[in-house]
């Protein structure tokens, strides 16, 4: 038998495929079962070839040319991956989205009007257990135990924006049954209007009726899906009474959104008519389309959201790579006459195409995906609405992608309100980003928290040229809470309590060292000498300040104690201040203690303003936390003589 790796060079069926071929490692096993030679004894660890995986473009994986599509009208074969030579790599920078800009995105969301026509779908999840096999066939057996109905399709769209708080109608056609009524109640509840619902007399309402089985009361897995479903288009007298609707529902609307699933409803006619309609009345129209190869009566949408294989279908190009991704999306905008493109590509992001050639794929976070089940709406849904709040298209992919990614944590088609997409924003966006929000921001995590049992721990001070009794101080506080908010005063209120030569780090400086410890989850920037009015809008349960003050000098006390939390007193570390180490640099004297803080000086004051000019206050006290917070004005010293700014030689020996 000859070894796998020349097998695989010479192997007709793999000739194509080879660079994706790879060898694993597997356990002992038999001539039977892929030994190298027939007498040759197993040893402990023997290399199996594993098969280049199947990809989505099939027509390319065989060997063959992609069939020519309908919107590929200019007759020229596409590029379809990065080894064929007429492809050109193309450069796709990446929008960077802070995480307090996409939360500040999310948290100024109004309650735009959204309509949504579409295929209204009802989803039946039958949830039991599935523990044995049939005596009758070798089948699972599933005990059923509950039974569940969820909006899908394009009621599906809707709900998912009611619950991300906009006013969202239904326009889709139900048929004259027991489901229909059932629909009607679950968009009542839901909040979307439905009196742009047709009654369709000719075929039922579509359900889809989903078998959940669970193993040991866990891991739910769907066995099977039943379809109760007319594919047909719809009559023309349900197409007459959904065209008069329509003037009046573009009128009320500020976005559309098209949800097709094939099911009849969406035909071109009505389509074309949404489109001018919405076109003459200045509003965009998003459509999530069907697997097809004939896209025109999408002609005219502003953007489309097709996944991988659906934009592989309507261009006859394959996706094996982000940058085939792009060259499709490229196609979909010139053919179509769109704004942009956004293909989802489940694990890989969302690549953005714009009109004017800017185009970028947006990566996406690694997710645990149990149901990829109403990802696409969730997607058409937040897309959808940021757009409608005035987002750019890169912006609404990036929500997109975030709102996509919660979707497949979740079994079967579930709604996601805007408090779950701030939490995923705030716990997995970059940590120095994420924690110097704007106070808005805060206080909207802030309540978040503490309603799920946390205690918020807050404690202030200027923090300029952060040392060890600095970060002592902020670890115990952490550890006396779940939620650390560190409040630090502005350069100009550092000035008025330090002095005109403070501070030397500036407070950006200043905010990014303290969001790059561990124990400080937020850092808010306040304006004023003391930290009342911040304490007053946090509402801390536990307030933190050094032990050099008393229990009555602490700023805010009475405040926190109002409300049943308590302050409490850290116990300083001797021989730390900030003032001390300017002192000391200053003066050249430079214990061992003083080293550390003279290198932290410069590493630091390497980005802060160049006149700056350290202070020479000298004092005997142990550390303090250069902090407001107790009510007190600063000390009035003598200036050192020596008191400005570092020499070259002071420098040399404090390195």
């Amino acid at each position: 038998m000859e070894a796998p790796g020349s097998w695989s060079l010479h192997h007709p069926d793999l000739k194509a495929g080879r660079a994706g071929c790879r060898w694993r490692f597997g356990p002992k096993r038999s001539i039977e079962q892929g030994h190298f030679k027939r007498d040759a004894k197993p040893s402990g660890r023997t290399r199996r070839f594993r098969y280049p995986q199947t990809r989505l473009g099939n027509d390319a994986d065989q060997g063959r040319s992609p069939r020519p599509r309908r919107i590929a009208d200019d007759g020229s074969p596409p590029p379809s991956s990065p080894h064929d030579p007429a492809h050109k790599p193309h450069s796709a920078p990446v929008p960077v989205f802070a995480a307090h800009d996409l939360i500040r995105r999310v948290e100024g969301l109004g309650r735009p009007r959204i309509l949504v026509l579409g295929d209204l779908i009802l989803d039946r999840y039958i949830w039991g257990r599935a523990e044995r096999i049939s005596q009758e066939a070798p089948v699972p057996l599933l005990r059923a135990d509950a039974r569940e109905h969820r909006l899908g399709g394009a009621a599906s769209v809707a709900a998912m924006l009611a619950a991300l708080g906009a006013e969202v109608g239904l326009m889709a056609g139900v048929g004259n049954d027991a489901e229909a009524r059932v629909v009607r109640d679950l968009l009542s509840a839901s909040g979307v209007r439905d009196d742009h619902l047709v009654e369709l007399d000719d075929r039922p309402t579509t359900l889809k009726e989903r078998y959940i089985g669970r193993a040991q009361d866990r891991h739910p897995q769907q066995m099977i899906r039943v379809d109760y479903e007319v594919r047909d288009p719809i009559t023309q007298d349900a197409l007459t009474r959904l065209l008069d609707q329509l003037d009046s529902a573009v009128a009320w609307a500020d976005l559309a959104l098209i949800s097709d699933y094939d099911k009849g409803v969406c035909t071109p006619e009505l389509l074309r008519a949404l489109i001018e309609r919405c076109r003459a009345a200045g509003i965009k129209v998003v459509a999530d389309p069907i697997r097809s190869d004939d896209y025109a009566k999408y002609r005219g949408v502003h953007c489309m959201t097709p996944n991988r294989l659906e934009a592989q279908l309507a261009t006859g190009m394959s996706i094996r790579t982000p940058e085939d991704a792009l060259e499709v999306g490229r196609r979909l905008v010139e053919t179509l006459e769109m704004e942009a493109a956004l293909v989802t590509l489940d694990r890989d992001g969302i690549a953005v195409v714009h009109a004017d050639g800017r185009r970028a794929v947006l990566p996406t976070r690694p997710r645990q995906v149990y149901d990829i089940t109403g990802a696409g709406d969730m997607v058409l849904a937040m897309v959808g609405l940021c757009l409608a709040e005035g987002a750019d298209y890169d912006e609404a992919a990036a929500l997109g992608n975030v709102a996509g990614g919660l979707e497949v944590e979740r079994i079967g088609v579930a709604t996601l309100t805007r408090e779950d997409i701030l939490r995923d924003l705030w716990e997995h966006c970059p940590r120095a980003s994420a924690k110097r929000p704007e106070l808005p921001t805060l206080l909207r995590e802030i309540e978040r928290r503490r309603t799920s049992g946390q205690t918020i721990v807050f404690t202030n001070g200027c923090f300029d040229l952060l040392h060890v009794g600095h970060v002592r101080l902020l670890r115990q506080a952490r550890a006396l809470g779940d939620f650390l908010v560190v409040g630090l005063n502005s350069d100009l209120s550092v000035k008025r309590l330090k002095g005109p030569s403070r501070p030397i780090l500036s407070e950006r400086d200043r905010a990014e060292v303290l969001a790059a410890l561990e124990c400080v989850d937020a850092v808010v920037v306040f304006e004023e000498d003391t930290p009342l009015n911040l304490i007053e809008s946090i509402q801390p349960d536990v307030l933190v300040k050094g032990g050099d003050y008393t229990l009555g000098q602490v700023v805010g006390r009475d405040v926190v104690e109002a409300r049943g939390g308590r302050v409490e007193l850290v116990p300083l570390v001797p021989g730390h201040s900030t003032t001390g180490m300017v002192r000391r640099l200053d003066t050249g004297t430079s214990p061992t203690s003083a080293v550390s803080a003279s290198a932290s000086a410069l590493i630091l004051g390497a980005s802060s303003s160049a006149s700056a000019t350290p202070s020479a206050a000298p004092t005997t006290e142990p550390h303090r936390i250069d902090s407001p917070l107790i009510a007190h004005t600063p000390e009035s010293s003598p200036p050192s003589p020596k008191a400005g700014r570092m020499t070259p030689k002071r420098v040399h020996q404090a390195d």
